[in-house]
């Protein structure tokens, strides 16, 4: 692609969907014009950009937008496709890549929202969900430094944003996510390690303070 290139993320600062694509154009070194987006107030862009879901992340490229977040992943690493590659190049493991950044996609999201918005037999059964799913994605992940082996990829970029959660699903689920899954801790500390990862998530405490507003907004009552 040509560096004359305009690129916009319209975003927000606290979504994991929107984090993911930040960490993707940081891996690859892409500069763009990073626009905050009100879902309350949406603007005439997103509205134009994304006609379906009208929903962010929404990644626009000379004019051209593309949706949704792995899809805009995998969209980043075949366009920019000179450095820090993201989805290996084998056909099999690309697709046990992509595999499981699907399976974060599907699960981890809605579970972890279901955790510290219900209460009761919901909340109950979301802990539990949830447990089981980390303790899959530790299977997955084993002695690995990364879900792809040495290589930082998709999988990696779907579920690092829920990092900035720990310390909020500690609070809501009554866990300890070190006692617990520290495979995972461990990982999410390496990630951090990255500077596409720490210049981009928010740390675990504003995250529970938005978290927090959040539920007041909703009128969410301990």
């Amino acid at each position: 692609m040509s560096t004359t290139d305009e690129v916009i993320l319209l975003d927000l600062k606290f979504s994991p969907s929107g984090l993911r694509v930040r960490i993707a154009l940081k891996e690859k070194g892409i500069a763009y014009d990073y626009r905050e987006e009100d879902l309350s107030n949406k603007s005439s862009l997103l509205l134009e950009m994304n006609p379906v879901h009208k929903m962010i992340p929404v990644l626009i490229l000379n004019g051209r937008p593309i949706c949704e977040s792995l899809v805009i992943v995998e969209y980043i690493d075949e366009v920019w496709n000179d450095n820090s590659p993201l989805l290996p190049s084998d056909p099999y493991n690309r697709s046990h890549a992509k595999f499981w950044a699907d399976y974060i996609n599907k699960k981890i999201y809605i579970l972890a929202t279901k955790l510290w918005k219900t209460k009761g037999e919901a909340h109950a059964e979301a802990k539990k969900e949830l447990i089981s799913s980390f303790k899959l994605l530790e299977a997955e992940l084993g002695d690995k430094p990364y879900f792809g082996g040495k290589t930082f990829g998709i999988p990696d970029i779907a579920l690092i944003p829920f990092y900035s959660w720990f310390y909020t699903l500690e609070k809501f689920g009554n866990l300890s996510m070190n006692d617990e899954f520290p495979k995972l801790v461990t990982w999410g500390e390496r990630c951090m390690k990255r500077e596409s990862v720490s210049t981009s998530l928010p740390n675990q405490y504003e995250t529970h303070d938005f978290i927090l507003g959040l539920r007041k907004k909703l009128g969410i009552i301990d």
